[in-house]
């Protein structure tokens, strides 16, 4: 039901059968927009098993870290250990540091963060096939020079407006430790909610050279959201 919702939106932008089948970028943005909202309420209460695998290729070292990820109806984030292997100067340089992070991002005024129009500059870059699945791919260009902003694109499904794919160069390094981050983060949609599945980063560091790092998301648990809600915050 989600999910219909979500394509009932793109009536107003001329993207259902029925239609004009030319693509309005504005409009697909403008839809993006209200059910990007939405999503981030629709994952509040929301558990998920992660496995982050990290290296530093330089040193040749490694890590792998299994653990829970708990987000709370206020949206605050927190992590429970269940077990690592490697080398312990992973799990504290590199995981632990990322797991803070990650943390601080979501109580950080979110917004600030968000790929939205108050953010980013969005250019319509044109249709592509994913395995059978139409995408609208943007590229995007922060307003401002700002910490957790990237220039990049974002992918979104055709019949949704739900991302599928961001990726970029962050625009504003977080400390004077770190030189470039670059990184993907992947999404599968299922019932009208695009759930986190995996997202690789590269990390060129001052110290220790390159750092890589993959987190991978299963397990997801949803808690109840009523559908009304979206329903009254999209005029449906």
């Amino acid at each position: 039901m989600l999910q219909g919702l979500a394509v009932a939106l793109l009536i107003g932008v001329d993207l259902i059968a029925g239609e004009s089948t030319a693509v309005r970028p504005a409009g697909v943005v403008e839809t993006y927009t209200v059910i990007a909202e939405r999503q981030n309420g629709r994952l509040r209460g929301a558990s998920m098993e992660v496995e982050i695998e990290a290296s530093l290729p330089k040193l040749k070292k490694h890590g792998r870290l299994s653990a829970l990820r708990r987000i709370s109806d206020l949206g605050r984030i927190t992590y429970e250990k269940i077990h690592f292997e490697g080398d312990k100067s992973i799990e504290n340089e590199v995981i632990a540091r990322y797991l803070a992070a990650d943390a601080e991002a979501e109580t950080s005024n979110p917004g600030a963060r968000a790929i939205s129009p108050a953010n980013y500059r969005f250019k319509y870059k044109g249709e592509r096939d994913d395995r059978g699945r139409p995408l609208y791919v943007f590229q995007l260009t922060p307003i401002k020079k700002r910490v957790g902003l990237f220039r990049g694109e974002l992918w979104l499904d055709a019949n949704t407006c739900l991302p599928v794919r961001e990726a970029g160069r962050m625009v504003k390094n977080p400390s004077i430790f770190l030189k470039r981050i670059d990184f993907v983060r992947e999404y599968e949609i299922r019932d009208g909610v695009a759930i986190p599945h995996e997202i690789a980063s590269t990390v060129d560091t001052r110290l220790v050279g390159k750092a890589e790092l993959i987190v991978r998301f299963q397990n997801i648990s949803l808690a109840e959201y009523p559908v009304s809600s979206i329903a009254t915050a999209t005029g449906q």
